[in-house]
């Protein structure tokens, strides 16, 4: 059975997209932990991080970076945080959190978010991205 993250990118499940190559996805949370709060996947469903190819898992970071790079540079914060834990979904995936300290990635924080607050983040993030 495909996991949510291969449902949304295969288009089954909408998301708001912050940017996509033939490799890998970034995406708002919809249940953020702070705004700004993003997800990027490898379109290979693999369960587990760590058993990601060497250069597939050095790739992911190198996707990831610009993305919070962009994340930065439009949600007010200290730093991106990262995060894997890699129990909630079993497609290997990382969490891009904006953070002013280390108590600020706590999942007991998050919450639903609206789709319009979600749409127009994604919009300003990417277009972050398109100026770099």
């Amino acid at each position: 059975m495909a996991s949510i993250f291969t449902k949304i990118i295969n288009g089954e499940i909408p998301c708001h997209k912050i940017a996509e190559d033939d490799q890998f996805l970034a995406f708002l949370d919809v249940r953020p932990i702070k705004p700004g709060h993003a997800l990027v996947i490898p379109k290979q469903e693999i369960d587990y991080i760590f058993d990601l190819e060497p250069d597939l898992l050095g790739s992911l970071m190198r996707f990831a970076q610009p993305v919070a790079k962009a994340i930065e540079a439009v949600v007010p914060c200290t730093r991106i945080g990262v995060v894997v834990i890699g129990l909630e979904v079993p497609h290997a995936h990382v969490h891009l959190v904006p953070i002013e300290a280390i108590g600020d990635i706590n999942f007991a924080h998050a919450r639903p978010a609206e789709a319009d607050a979600l749409a127009a983040l994604a919009s300003k993030i990417r277009e972050t991205l398109d100026r770099s």
